[in-house]
């Protein structure tokens, strides 16, 4: 092994963690009433030799649901249920980040109360369905934004980042990803703006640059992380230039001194390729985390080639509660059950078995 491997210790902003294998945000849909459960304290907490986890997609303000049952953090019974959470993982050794959401376009009328979601442009998902207790339904049309309305959703975003300073969090991750809000004012598919928050990058941008600023606000800058896929195509997102876009947020995320930027370094529909990680390397001064696809040999070759400093593992993690232990000792890892990914109960999320067991 070289001195920096996947099992060798990072200083991530103001956070030191174990090693460099990170634990993805993954969506489980295990929240009841969108409240975090026992059972989800116990899942994080099997997870905990994760160099860091990175709990999954959370609603930083009511009203914005695209999963039925993922959790949010905008209400005191959240804050508790998460605090249980936050109290197993670090009673294990570990370290957890937030992840702070909101669903966009992604979410529907059907789980919220018939409010029409909102997008940078009334511009709807056409490429996926959405699931909802009345079935799998087509996306609506989402509602553009007035410009004296994002000013409230920042707010939202830094009151979430306060709610999870107080759940017991390590620190927070926005969610830049995937096609939900952030994301979809972002990427030029998704966002046909006129005005400072559309038609180039540095407006396209200035969202997410925001809600950065309010976050930190409340973290400081070495809590506070990024993810962001230039290349993921799900819900409909596509940039024509993704590599440009990856070279404008690194020079300018740079300043930012964050803990670390998590780039998904591929398109889930396999449509739209282009090496995202080496731009951001080579523009990028912070710490970078690399996800989608990758093993233990290919994390280790990344990792100790300095292409990335930290390697995030999400289908491996779900599967195997220890999968650092077996990653040492190169042992065999559990399959996962996709059919309860999103099922609801402890089937296919806490009854993985360890190496121990």
């Amino acid at each position: 092994m070289s001195a920096t491997d996947l099992f060798s210790t990072l200083q991530l902003g103001d956070i030191k963690i174990n090693n460099r294998a990170i634990m993805a945000p993954l969506t489980r849909a295990r929240a009841e009433d969108h409240v975090p459960t026992d059972l989800m304290a116990t899942y994080y907490a099997q997870r905990a030799e994760a160099g860091l986890i990175i709990a999954e997609a959370t609603m930083v303000m009511e009203g914005n649901s695209a999963f039925v049952a993922e959790p949010g953090i905008y209400s005191q019974a959240q804050i508790d249920g998460w605090k249980k959470v936050t109290d197993q993982v670090h009673n294990n050794g570990g370290k957890i980040f937030l992840q702070l959401w909101h669903g966009g376009r992604a979410c529907h009328p059907v789980l919220n109360q018939g409010r029409t979601p909102v997008a940078p442009s009334a511009i709807a998902i056409t490429s996926d369905e959405i699931h909802t207790p009345e079935g799998k339904k087509s996306y609506v049309t989402p509602r553009a934004l007035a410009l004296d309305e994002i000013p409230e959703i920042i707010k939202g975003f830094k009151t979430a980042a306060e709610n999870a300073k107080a759940a017991g969090f390590d620190g927070v991750e926005v969610h830049g990803a995937n096609g939900y809000l952030i994301d979809s004012f972002l990427r030029d598919s998704a966002n046909k703006r006129k005005d400072q928050y559309g038609g180039s990058i540095e407006n396209r941008a200035r969202f997410l640059f925001e809600v950065l600023q309010a976050v930190i606000e409340v973290w400081g800058s070495g809590k506070v992380g990024l993810r962001t896929s230039p290349l993921n195509g799900f819900n409909s997102m596509r940039d024509s230039d993704p590599v440009a876009t990856t070279e404008y947020l690194a020079k300018h995320l740079s300043p930012l001194n964050l803990a670390y930027w998590h780039i998904m370094r591929a398109d889930f529909k396999g449509e739209q390729n282009a090496d995202v990680i080496s731009p951001a390397r080579k523009h990028y001064s912070g710490n970078l985390i690399a996800n989608m696809g990758y093993d233990k040999d290919e994390a280790q070759q990344v990792i100790s080639q300095k292409q990335v400093d930290a390697v995030a593992f999400g289908v491996p993690f779900l599967a195997n509660p220890d999968l650092v232990t077996r990653y040492a000792k190169n042992a065999e890892l559990n399959e996962p059950q996709p059919d309860y990914f999103y099922t609801g109960g402890a089937k296919g999320y806490t009854d993985y078995p360890s190496l121990a067991e």
